[in-house]
């Protein structure tokens, strides 16, 4: 499995994956990682998408804060690589958002109330979900200020903030599984079976 993971969430993820061991993680902020090589792509949280990966230009590019273009080059390969050949894919926060304009979509690039310090690692964000999806938080935590706009043709909402209507999940239509959220599952024990869905899916064929 391959991911850019920052080093102030290594222990997170760290947490969850130290249950199988047979899973090997490919970080590749600290060294190369080869897409093509992969059978599953967790995509992280991070700092903005830049400038040059958006599919319309951002109407004003002083809200796209402290942007890594290496990052995101790799991440939008590793995206579109992932999606091609149908593997498991996770996105997280900055992750569902790579996903979403890898894929085609728009982001808005600032909104307010999402990133209050209280949010961050507390779930008290209430969610609405569509019957339909298989994973499923009542509260969540929410630390982003930006947000999916317009939505890729190849993803489907399955969740949203109960009360302003931001796109909180997704899922990958017609597709083996493929997972994004805006919140931060590494952040709590809460998401365990998030996790556990998604790497039981790298144990089977692709």
């Amino acid at each position: 499995m391959g991911s850019w993971i920052r080093e102030s969430d290594e222990s997170l993820f760290a947490g969850f994956l130290a249950a199988h061991p047979e899973i090997t993680l490919g970080n590749a902020r600290v060294g190369p990682v080869d897409p093509a090589t992969l059978d599953g792509l967790l995509v992280t949280g991070g700092p903005d998408i830049s400038i040059g990966f958006h599919n319309v230009p951002p109407h004003d590019p002083d809200l796209i804060k402290d942007p890594e273009p290496d990052r995101d080059a790799w991440e939008f390969a590793a995206v579109r690589s992932a999606v091609e050949r149908g593997l498991p894919i996770l996105a997280i926060c900055k992750g569902v958002q790579v996903l979403n304009v890898a894929l085609g979509g728009t982001l808005h690039l600032d909104i307010r109330g999402h990133d209050l310090p209280e949010m961050k690692s507390q779930n008290i964000q209430p969610m609405r979900f569509d019957s339909a999806a298989r994973h499923r938080f009542e509260q969540v935590n929410s630390s982003h200020h930006q947000a999916l706009d317009r939505v890729a043709d190849a993803l489907a909402v399955e969740g949203w903030h109960a009360g302003d209507g931001t796109i909180e999940q997704v899922h990958l239509r017609n597709y083996p599984w493929g997972v994004g959220v805006q919140y931060h599952p590494e952040r709590d024990t809460i998401y365990t079976s998030l996790f556990e869905d998604f790497f039981a899916q790298l144990r089977e064929p692709h």
